[in-house]
């Protein structure tokens, strides 16, 4: 049997080192690879979670823009309201119209339609500034 050459010690240790070496950069590559990995789902994650909040901020901000349209139409029922008291002062003008067509004689539905009147007031003004009507029987004595 051939006899194999005899490695020297240095040459041994500077094998050893290279295997030492490879195993290494083997070991270090698979823990590369496991990050990376780690990180692309942690991005999908964080991209998933980002879409679900951008789309919950969008429904908010429709929720706020509505109820923005809701506070300023109020605001301006409010508004045209405070107007009419403070320009109406005691009584509208309209009611002061009212009045004078109630002693003139006019029905309710003509105060309902020249003064803008409901039913119940209508019928208010009426009860209260209607012409005093005096009983037949009185007037035939």
């Amino acid at each position: 049997m051939p006899q194999l050459p005899q490695i020297s010690f240095d040459v041994a240790l500077i094998a050893g080192r290279a295997v030492f070496l490879v195993f290494c950069f083997v070991l270090a590559a698979l823990a590369f690879t496991r990050c990376r990995r780690a990180v692309e789902r942690n991005a999908e994650r964080f991209a998933e979670q980002n879409t679900a909040l951008l789309a919950q901020l969008a429904n908010m901000e429709q929720s706020l823009a509505e109820a923005h349209r809701k506070l300023d139409a109020l605001s301006e029922h409010r508004e045209g309201e405070s107007r009419r008291v403070v320009a109406g002062g005691a009584s509208t003008p309209s009611y002061q119209i009212a009045i004078r067509m109630t002693r003139s004689g006019a029905t309710r539905d003509e105060l309902m339609t020249s003064c803008g009147l409901t039913r119940q007031e209508a019928e208010l003004v009426l009860r209260l500034h209607a012409p005093a009507r005096t009983p037949r029987l009185a007037a035939a004595s």
